[in-house]
């Protein structure tokens, strides 16, 4: 079972920048696409952002120009820089492999709360 771990979520105004992180323990994680997702409260898990192993990258187009996602294999890590957020980006944020190659296993996520 593949341990993740995301953080860096937190309460902002709409405008204001916030930069998630994720940890994947995962010895193939260099290899494979790894994106970002969210869920709303009631609504599907999302996926918002996509990299792949040699840094190929697609978003969601609500998404497009405001967020950048990125990866340090050498650290196992994942990144995501949300700028300009918007009240609709509140979410709880989850980074988990998309298709054939998700793991079963998701992590604890990390909740955005964009607010006045």
């Amino acid at each position: 079972q593949v341990h993740i771990v995301e953080s860096g979520g937190g309460l902002v105004q709409p405008g204001e920048s916030l930069t998630l992180s994720c940890v994947v323990a995962d010895s193939n994680f260099k290899t494979i696409p790894i994106g970002w997702y969210r869920q709303a409260p009631g609504n599907l898990r999302e996926l918002v952002a996509v990299i792949t192993g040699d840094g190929t990258t697609n978003y969601l187009d609500s998404v497009k120009g405001r967020f950048t996602i990125s990866r340090d294999n050498a650290k196992n890590m994942l990144y995501l820089q949300m700028n300009n957020l918007k009240p609709e980006d509140t979410n709880v944020y989850y980074c988990n492999a998309p298709g054939r190659y998700k793991y079963d296993s998701w992590g604890p996520g990390t909740q955005v709360t964009v607010s006045s």
